[in-house]
């Protein structure tokens, strides 16, 4: 058995010397019941080695996080609804089955030439996940229900009436990681997301489908937002936004604002069941 060291020897150790001159103040507590300063202070010293080593500038998910998430892209392809979505192989091709057999089984939550945001990202092993729009969001099943004693025309919506089937917010794209790689670049990632997204916010052609009213084909030709357009309609009128943004009003209804530009000069497009409700210049 080794030798056991005097008090003086361990109150020698560089990093236990201010501990022992504290604990021989009159009235000091003992190390036991020692403050929670002082517990802290020993991990933060115990762990400053692993923290040296990371680097918060530079670490590559960190990077990501900040140049991706917020981000406002166009979608390529449908993205379906529920919480798979679509995946992406490491060599940047989509899985077309998988997304495929999502789509069958959950319907469509976005369609091709939307603009959409990255609103959140999530790091695994093997795979980074992609949160566009808040993700595969069903709308309240209780819009749906009518009550009343069951003749005609006695039958009321405990919901809005006009929101007549069900819609899905948001999707998934999940990356599979090159082997090795623990987190892309952000230019690397946008282009691996390139067969589902695109980066470079180009305006879609003017709508001329004879299902658009002639007042909405004129307002988008002008780049002009007019109540009652659809999402597709003002995209094209107006471009992708800079900024959307979802919330709840009073009576649980969900809007959504998509925002252009920045203060004090913005224009806000709110957006109730995919259908614009109002439009504010500032």
């Amino acid at each position: 058995m080794g030798a056991t060291k005097s008090p003086e020897a361990r109150a020698a150790h560089p990093r236990r010397a201010w501990i022992a001159a504290d604990a021989a103040r009159p009235g000091a507590p003992s190390f036991g019941q020692a403050p929670a300063w002082m517990a802290l202070t020993l991990l933060i010293l115990a762990a400053s080695p692993a923290l040296a080593k990371r680097n918060y500038f530079t670490d590559p998910r960190i990077l990501l996080i900040r140049g991706l998430e917020a981000a406002i892209a166009v979608t390529k392809v449908p993205l379906p609804a529920g919480r798979k979505g679509v995946v992406i192989n490491s060599n940047g091709q989509l899985e077309a089955a998988q997304a495929k057999a999502q789509l069958m089984s959950n319907g469509m939550a976005v369609k091709p030439g939307m603009a959409v945001e990255i609103t959140k990202i999530d790091f695994h092993a093997h795979r980074i996940v992609f949160e566009i729009d808040g993700g595969g969001k069903k709308w309240k099943w209780y819009r749906h229900i009518e009550i009343g004693m069951g003749g005609p025309g006695e039958m009321t919506p405990i919901g809005p009436q006009h929101v007549q089937q069900e819609r899905y917010e948001g999707s998934f794209i999940t990356l599979r990681l090159p082997k090795g790689v623990a987190a892309p670049t952000v230019a690397q990632a946008r282009q691996l997301l390139s067969s589902v997204l695109d980066f470079h916010h180009r305006t879609p052609t003017v709508i001329y489908s004879p299902s658009v009213p002639p007042q909405f084909r004129e307002a988008v030709k002008h780049h002009q937002v007019l109540l009652g357009m659809d999402e597709s309609e003002v995209f094209s009128a107006k471009g992708p936004p800079d900024r959307k943004v979802r919330s709840n009003k009073p009576d649980g209804e969900e809007e959504d604002d998509w925002i252009y530009g920045l203060p004090p000069h913005c224009l806000f497009v709110v957006f109730m069941d995919g259908t614009v409700t109002a439009v504010h210049q500032y």
